[in-house]
């Protein structure tokens, strides 16, 4: 008799329920965990995923899970800990949140490998908007851990025909990427609300990948992930569609508003707000250059505005590509 992977979501934001519905596509019974279940509709509709239903395979709940098969932590990077602190760990554990932790510098597998040092953990990443794997159209994705055999092992609970998930053993280049293209995309929209040209956006886009690869080597992680789905991927996706959230703060900060201006109007969380500070941080520790992460940082805090970053930006020394 074929086993039904029991899968636990942590989180049901749109991500998270996205997440859940995918699981269930793939034949597994979902645990969704929820801090009020009751928002839920009579439709089986949740609030940050309107329009689509859950189907029966799935319990939405909130009470953490005590045996699963996975657990998808689905939660907001900067809430990462706090959410991880009360799960019991009692299977692998896959970060689905992209970020750096601001208060410690760490990626979400550093801030679970200090929770949970015994554990099997792993990273997913790619280029997904929410509404899109809910409604079952094609994408693919990257599940990222330690070994690459049991990273295979773990994306095969997710995949379908319609959800390719590949499998890394690089998860510092994967979380590195997932991570720096929050920032970039607000780059990319803040070129694009300066009405600076399609020209610009594509030589931003491209350069931030040369300035990933130098940090992901600095970081022990390989350049060539950057190349893949949570890497440029990732950053087509995010620095082009309107469904991003960090684009659209972007293109209001080009526009003339300011960051908590900008903020305000969305709904949901930019992780690039607190991703960009966390982000050159770390560069200048391992003394990486990276022009675009430290532009959009002083971009964010107020202390430069669109003029100034253009400048910044331009007025660089033209070098070899590749040096």
């Amino acid at each position: 008799m074929t086993h039904i992977a029991r899968i636990a979501v942590i989180g049901a934001g749109a991500w998270g329920t996205a997440l859940a519905m995918q699981a269930a596509r793939a034949g597994a019974e979902v645990t969704l965990w929820a801090r009020n279940p009751a928002a839920m509709s009579a439709g089986r509709v949740m609030p940050r995923l309107p329009g689509f239903a859950l189907p029966d395979a799935i319990t939405v709940t909130d009470v953490l899970p005590r045996q699963s098969d996975l657990i998808l932590l689905a939660c907001p990077m900067q809430h990462l800990r706090a959410t991880a602190r009360q799960v019991a760990p009692c299977a692998p554990m896959i970060a689905c949140c992209k970020g750096i932790e601001q208060a410690s510098g760490l990626m979400p597998l550093q801030v679970m490998a200090e929770l949970f040092p015994h554990s099997v953990l792993g990273v997913l990443s790619g280029p997904n908007f929410a509404h899109e794997i809910a409604a079952g159209l094609p994408a693919a994705a990257v599940l990222a851990s330690a070994e690459r055999a049991q990273a295979r092992r773990l994306a095969d609970l997710l995949t379908t025909p319609s959800f390719r998930l590949y499998a890394s053993d690089d998860p510092t280049g994967v979380q590195l990427g997932g991570a720096a293209k929050n920032v970039i995309a607000i780059a990319a929209g803040a070129t694009m609300g300066a009405r600076l040209g399609e020209n610009a956006r594509a030589a931003l886009i491209t350069r931030s990948i040369a300035e990933l690869a130098r940090l992901s080597h600095a970081l022990g992680g390989r350049p060539e992930t950057l190349s893949g789905l949570a890497g440029i991927g990732d950053l087509l996706l995010t620095c082009t569609g309107l469904a991003s959230r960090n684009y659209r703060l972007g293109l209001a900060i080009g526009r003339g508003t300011s960051a908590p201006e900008a903020v305000a109007t969305l709904e949901g969380v930019a992780e690039g707000m607190a991703t960009a500070p966390a982000l050159q941080h770390l560069a200048q520790r391992h003394e990486v250059s990276t022009p675009v992460i430290a532009t959009v940082t002083s971009l964010l805090a107020g202390t430069i505005d669109m003029a100034e970053a253009g400048r910044r930006l331009l007025a660089r020394p033209v070098g070899h590509e590749f040096a």
